[in-house]
């Protein structure tokens, strides 16, 4: 079966943010990321080569779970989880992404700290349908 513009960009991102943030494989990574890559970030530096620093920065236990995706011609945005990277609590962000001829050229990010059970004042989880049990754990 044929797959649309916007099936074909989710599952790159995907693959690409697997690539870098899990498997930390920088030269495969750089099959993803344009060389002209535009980062807006508070927490990155600019361009792939501020992407790919700040990643070799963290620990080797960083991981990244992407929990919903959606996607619009070249637009991609992923609900995901960063953790393991060295702070007292996971990261929930959701990235926007921009896709042309098959490499991600510019990003977008908005990143929250994840809160406990105790600290949500919907008492939901941000991340998923229960709360991370680290952080529940952390909390008592």
């Amino acid at each position: 079966m044929n797959q649309t513009i916007e099936e074909k960009n989710k599952e790159l991102v995907l693959k690409a943010f697997d690539t870098l943030f899990n498997k930390r494989d920088y030269a495969a990574a750089e099959r993803y990321w344009s060389p002209n890559y535009i980062q807006h970030s508070a927490h990155i530096g600019p361009g792939r080569d501020g992407l790919f620093k700040l990643i070799e920065s963290m620990p080797p236990t960083l991981k990244y779970e992407s929990r919903e995706i959606v996607a619009e011609r070249d637009f991609v945005m992923v609900h995901g989880r960063f953790s393991g990277f060295g702070q007292p609590v996971n990261w929930i962000a959701a990235d926007i992404v921009r896709v042309k001829d098959g490499v991600l050229i510019e990003h977008w990010d908005v990143i929250e700290d994840e809160a406990t059970q105790e600290q949500s004042k919907s008492g939901l989880p941000m991340f998923g349908d229960t709360f991370a049990r680290w952080l529940v754990n952390s909390a008592m």
